[in-house]
């Protein structure tokens, strides 16, 4: 299985997926320390996480899969929302909390 189809398989087989430098316990740099703090203060318990400091192959995929730069990246019901600003911008709206609740946001 080559690095797309395992991130296909990781983000839509689980609810909500972080990848990040490091692990939620140690996070190995503030972005993705940020994130893991962002989603404990939505009350997100379940995050299947992926330490793409360990995985090469899955550090370069993501940002390719995504069209997107940089880490951390979250995932949602297998649908990309955005990196570290981003989650914090949505989380000081109140966006990012109804993603977790299933609320609908008004656009």
């Amino acid at each position: 299985m080559d690095a797309q189809e395992r991130i296909k398989q990781q983000v839509t087989g689980n609810p909500v997926v972080l990848y990040m430098k490091g692990t939620p316990q140690f996070p190995q740099c503030g972005f993705s320390a940020n994130a893991v703090q962002i989603l404990k203060a939505c009350g997100v318990e379940q995050v299947f996480t992926v330490n793409v400091l360990e995985e090469p192959e899955i550090r370069q995929g993501i940002k390719e899969y995504a069209n997107w730069p940089t880490i951390p990246q979250l995932y949602v019901n297998g649908e990309f929302v955005g990196g570290s600003d981003i989650m914090r911008e949505m989380y000081q709206s109140g966006e990012l909390q109804k993603l977790f609740t299933g609320e609908k946001t008004t656009s």
